[in-house]
């Protein structure tokens, strides 16, 4: 069951009127200043099918580029709509009153599209009539945020405020549970689709907006209907640098490499796991086989998935506790440790891919260092479960003079609590302290020696168990803000903002402190250059936006 009030602002574009939370408060403080809550994102409940408790809500950020077409020119996105609370839920995914900017699926793209308006959505909406809107932004570039609920894909126009989706995607057998997008793809896939049965989908986000039906278009078909792997998806990605392959991750331990450009129906057949508790990289036999690798990573479900910036190193997540880190071309492991207590469900690499992020079930924040092999900071906060963590890859400290002396990295972690927590972690504070021997002898982890641990690095594959509480520097949130009503799922950092999504499928933007005041009226850039995974910026890039 659905809880339309969780979370949500009235439905007007004011982003002060939280009326429907008053616990609420619509801002949160740093040193910096304040950061507001500009407006929210959701979907209509009404449309929701069966299922929804099934699945978390995570949101992917798209940003589209420019496509060399011949077009008239898009409208401001400042003439928004203040009509949505009158639409009715199928008006709403089809667009109608997005503002000027709407991205319609009734009548084409101005007419030029070939198919039939009335044929198609008639059973949807008696009122929309081909001829009233035109779909003026998918062949320009745009920024979107694609979520998922239920049996659906939701797709929103990030620059716009308008709080409802402008496309849904629904798929009649199972339910999507995660999603990546790839804005350097050479050809129109860009979008990947992870479902609860393991099947995976490869599209162009372009061909699903210019698309007026609620069904996947032009879609590539991977491990149909579990035909290698019948266990959940739990995490899909892009390989950086490298055109057209990507990874998916299932609840069974298993990694799948796939190559889009491969069909997606060829058959691939892999031997069988001789050790579950090891490591193992097993090839497919045929050159025409998609997947093309199977990684057997461990014992359990894989919680999350992520690469680093340049695509070198693979860090995985899961049921077993456990942190792993793999370099990815040599399909060797690394390092990797346990959490304190239980599981870890989320894990995010700093720009530089000096540090990892984890959060789990012992409510805790790990800062690992990839330099030290180790845990290096724990950060405690969390009342429950850390279930979203990632580096501001767009912040840096108002007071760097740019000598580089003193590195510091602002991160941020959501959790089932209802917080958001951001946290400044201050190398020369954490890491010195972590080389001298901690008083009592030698940490309960340590292999050797006491000055084994803290002053070598651990060999090489080396899976260390849970640290002593005592000997992990401890750090503490920079704020605590309780952002939603429900349990959170997910956060992203943008240029312009903070973004955090509940398990329920509501999304709150946050504007950085001296963003809404001056932004200008036309926010056709507005996050243009905000990707969740490749922002390839320095910590530095910014800093001027968030001064006060």
């Amino acid at each position: 069951m659905i809880n339309t009030a969780n979370g949500m602002i009235s439905s007007t574009s004011s982003s002060t009127a939280n009326v429907q939370s008053p616990g609420l408060k619509t801002y949160f403080k740093t040193p910096e200043g304040r950061y507001k809550l500009h407006y929210e994102k959701t979907h209509p409940s009404g449309l929701l099918h069966y299922g929804h408790g099934k699945t978390v809500t995570q949101v992917t950020l798209a940003h589209l580029k420019d496509k060399p077409a011949p077009s008239t020119p898009t409208a401001p996105a400042s003439s928004f709509s203040t009509s949505s609370g009158v639409r009715s839920a199928a008006a709403r995914l089809l667009g109608a009153g997005n503002g000027s900017r709407a991205l319609s699926f009734v009548g084409g793209n101005g007419g030029s599209k070939s198919l039939s308006g009335s044929s198609r959505i008639g059973s949807l909406s008696a009122s929309s009539s081909s001829n009233s809107i035109t779909n003026t932004n998918f062949d320009g570039k745009g920024t979107y945020l694609i979520f998922n609920v239920g049996d659906a894909i939701f797709i929103s126009d990030l620059n716009s405020q308008d709080k409802d989706p402008i496309k849904s995607i629904h798929f009649s057998n199972s339910n999507p549970v995660c999603h990546a997008f790839d804005q350097d793809a050479k050809d129109g896939h860009d979008l990947l689709i992870g479902l609860i049965s393991g099947d995976v989908y490869s599209v162009s986000l372009r061909q699903q907006l210019q698309d007026v039906g609620k069904k996947l278009v032009g879609a590539q078909h991977y491990n149909k209907d579990g035909s290698v792997n019948n266990s959940r998806c739990t995490g899909i990605a892009w390989v950086p640098g490298a055109e057209g392959a990507f990874v998916v991750a299932h609840a069974d331990g298993n990694l799948y490499v796939y190559e889009k450009n491969k069909d997606g129906a060829a058959d691939s057949s892999f031997p069988v796991i001789k050790d579950q508790t090891q490591f193992s990289v097993a090839h497919a036999r045929y050159s025409k086989s998609n997947p093309i690798a199977r990684w057997h990573i461990c014992q359990g479900s894989i919680n999350s998935i992520a690469f680093s910036t340049d695509g070198t190193y693979l860090a995985t997540v899961g049921r077993d506790g456990f942190l792993r880190i793999f370099d990815y071309t040599k399909e060797q492991l690394i390092c990797g440790g346990k959490s304190y207590y239980g599981a870890l469900l989320c894990c995010a690499w700093s720009m530089d891919a000096k540090y990892i992020l984890t959060g789990g079930e012992d409510d805790l924040v790990q800062v690992w260092s990839m330099e030290d092999r180790k845990v290096v900071a724990w950060g405690e906060g969390h009342n429950s479960w850390v279930s979203g963590v990632a580096f501001d890859s767009y912040w840096s400290s108002p007071n760097s003079d740019g000598t580089g002396e003193t590195v510091m990295y602002r991160f941020g972690s959501v959790g089932q609590d209802t917080q958001l927590l951001l946290w400044d972690l201050e190398m020369d504070e954490i890491v010195v302290p972590l080389r001298r021997c901690p008083p009592g002898g030698s940490p309960t982890y340590s292999a050797g020696s006491q000055s084994a641990h803290w002053d070598n690095v651990s060999p090489l594959g080396t899976l260390q168990p849970a640290p002593s509480m005592r000997d992990v520097p401890k750090i503490s949130p920079l704020v605590a803000h309780r952002v939603h009503t429900e349990p959170l799922s997910g956060l992203l950092f943008t240029q312009e903002s903070v973004l955090t999504v509940c398990r329920e499928g509501h999304i709150k933007i946050w504007m950085r402190p001296g963003v809404a005041e001056s932004q200008p009226s036309n926010s056709e850039t507005l996050l243009s250059t905000s990707l969740k995974d490749k922002p390839l910026l320095s910590s530095k890039v910014g800093s001027s936006s968030y001064k006060q």
